[in-house]
Formats: C-alpha cells, sequence, structure tokens
C-alpha cells in the first residue's frame, strides 16, 4: 500500500482553480469574479504590540482608509480598473478589482493613540501598541 500525502492547502487551490476554469466559458460570471478584490492580511502579537500585515497591491494610497473604534480595526479601499482602450482586445484578464472592507476586532488591551500605520510598495502595516496591564489594586477594608 503507498501512503499519500494529503496536503489540504493545495487541494483547495486545485478546487479553486478548476471551478475559474470551468466558469470561464460563462461571461458573465467570470465578470463577476474579476470585481471582488480581498487582500490578504496576516495578524500578529509581541509581547508589547500587535501587527497587522496587510498585502494591497495597485492600491493608492489615498485610497486606504484605516479607523479604530471600539477595539474593531477597519481596513477598506478600493482597488481601481486602468483606463481600458477602445481599440483593445483582451484575451485574458485575471487581475481583480473593486472595494474592500475588512474589519478585525482587537483585545481590550489596544492603546487608540498609539497606532503607527506605513504603506509602501503595495503592503500596509499597521503596528498597535498595547497598554500596559493594570495591575490589581489590594485594599484593605476595617470592619468595624
Amino acid at each position: 500500500m503507498t501512503l499519500i500525502k494529503f496536503e489540504p492547502l493545495r487541494e483547495m487551490e486545485n478546487i479553486h482553480s478548476n471551478l475559474l476554469r470551468y466558469f470561464e466559458d460563462f461571461p458573465s460570471f467570470n465578470q463577476a469574479l474579476r470585481f471582488n478584490f480581498f487582500p490578504k492580511i496576516d495578524i500578529s502579537e509581541k509581547e508589547d504590540s500587535i501587527h497587522i500585515d496587510a498585502e494591497i497591491p495597485g492600491v493608492k494610497k489615498e485610497d486606504l482608509k484605516i479607523t479604530l473604534q471600539d477595539n474593531i480595526l477597519t481596513l477598506e479601499g478600493e482597488k481601481k480598473k486602468e483606463v481600458e482602450e477602445k481599440d483593445q482586445n483582451d484575451f485574458r484578464s485575471e487581475r481583480c478589482y473593486g472595494s474592500f472592507k475588512r474589519s478585525f476586532t482587537l483585545p481590550n488591551e489596544v492603546d487608540s493613540d498609539k497606532v503607527e500605520a506605513k504603506y509602501d510598495n503595495g503592503m500596509l502595516k499597521v503596528i498597535l501598541k498595547k497598554v500596559e496591564a493594570k495591575k490589581p489594586i489590594e485594599k484593605v477594608i476595617k470592619l468595624n
């Protein structure tokens, strides 16, 4: 009996590719797929901060909006399609365009006054500093 290594992520990629290939014959569905843009996001935690890295290629800095309200960080923006030439015939178009909005609930210990955001070469980096945890104060109450 031969053992075959199961790789779930590769299987999902294969399913996704097969579905896209199947629906290429339906132009209206394929057109709808191209206008859904979902940036890839990594969130990591360090001792004193939370780091969020978002891959947003092709989006201009002025088309991004970052908000923090009630410990919910929201990233929103729009990837706009370049103006098409009228005489141009597209043989294949795989790039995605459109607006996106991603929201993440953050832990309570985030300091909303100490947030840094940098955008360079399609990578958005957001660093949220944590508030120092309050040490419990013990108060002795005298009995009467």
